[in-house]
């Protein structure tokens, strides 16, 4: 597999990768595979200092925003030299890419088939995260019953084909939301009377997914020649909010083990929300432009306090999604044009 790079790319990885095996026939070519913590600092340690910095690529679909964050505090943590150790770019997918990635997979499927969408468990937000996603599939698909399961989790696929079973299908197809696809002649992998059960693989392919790689790496190197910003301080922030997060209403702002969530605009300071339109059958990215017009601008001429937004780490903003139809590949082009 060629890197479209010649640059040095590391690839970090999180339970959504199975924090490095699901990716081991990346290695070469550039690209170096690694978990996250000691694994990631040793592996940008070993830079000479004449060496290009390596580009650390997290390789998250949406779901793992602190692997965004450790990854930016292990980089930090490394000692200092001339010019920047390691490059942190945007995250390999987010929540909406999965959802692009799926939902051309879902639209592979007949739809008389069951779909049971899996991926590894992570914590309790990354998993509410996985059922957020999967109701959007269900949502603008075409298939009446989609379930979820998470290997290591509650519940485990056997579980998800069985409560398939139960509300009457006869054929279920496994779409995984995750680097790590589930294998069907594991321990504990689906194997029930009466139900047929079929995988439709990895959301993106590997060629997809090494070009895809490439980009981010370029992105990154083309940010830092323009700007000299190794993409760090953003990372730092992916996780602000994930976890147990909540709302105030306005004016309600309250302090929390001595700081205070409230900020304000100053006077005349554009603000981006995201909007979801109901009918159409996709949500749109912070920052993405699109054809609906709102007839008027998010101006706030006041300092105001309000409910924090969730963003995708990093600069970079996901696409708008692919039709129902449109292939795994056709996402990922639509991804990589938006790099």
């Amino acid at each position: 597999m060629t890197m479209a790079s010649d640059h040095r790319v590391i690839a970090v990885c999180g339970h959504e990768a199975g924090y490095g095996s699901a990716l081991r026939d990346l290695e070469g070519s550039g690209v170096t595979v690694v978990a996250g913590g000691r694994e990631l600092y040793r592996a940008v340690a070993a830079t000479g200092p004449g060496e290009e910095p390596p580009c650390v690529v997290p390789m998250t679909l949406g779901r793992d925003a602190r692997l965004v964050a450790d990854t930016a505090r292990t980089l930090r943590a490394l000692p200092p030299r001339t010019g920047p150790r390691a490059l942190l770019t945007a995250p390999f997918g987010t929540s909406q890419h999965l959802v692009a990635w799926l939902r051309a997979a879902a639209g592979r499927v007949p739809s008389g088939s069951a779909l049971l969408v899996t991926a590894p468990a992570g914590d309790p937000f990354d998993d509410a995260e996985l059922h957020r996603v999967t109701a959007l599939v269900r949502r603008y698909g075409n298939h009446p019953l989609v379930e979820v399961a998470f290997t290591g989790g509650d519940p485990d696929p056997a579980e998800g084909v069985r409560r398939c079973l139960l509300l009457g299908a006869d054929r279920v197809v496994v779409l995984s939301a995750a680097f790590a696809v589930p294998d069907p002649a594991a321990p504990g992998a689906p194997d029930l009377p009466g139900i047929r059960v079929e995988h439709a693989g990895p959301p993106v392919s590997r060629t997809a997914l090494a070009t895809i790689l490439a980009e981010r790496a370029l992105d990154a190197r083309r940010r830092w020649s323009e700007r000299s910003d190794d993409g760090i301080s953003a990372g730092l922030s992916a996780a602000d909010d994930h976890g147990h997060g909540h709302t105030h209403p306005p004016g309600e702002g309250h302090d929390h083990d001595g700081h205070s969530h409230r900020h304000s605009h100053p006077s005349g300071e554009d603000h981006d929300h995201a909007h979801e339109h109901p009918g159409h059958g996709h949500t749109h990215p912070p920052g993405e432009d699109h054809a609906h017009d709102h007839g008027h601008p998010h101006h706030h001429g006041h300092p105001h306090d309000h409910d924090h937004h969730r963003h995708d780490a990093g600069h970079h903003h996901g696409p708008s999604h692919p039709r129902p139809g449109t292939t795994a590949d056709g996402a990922a082009r639509s991804v990589r044009s938006s790099a």
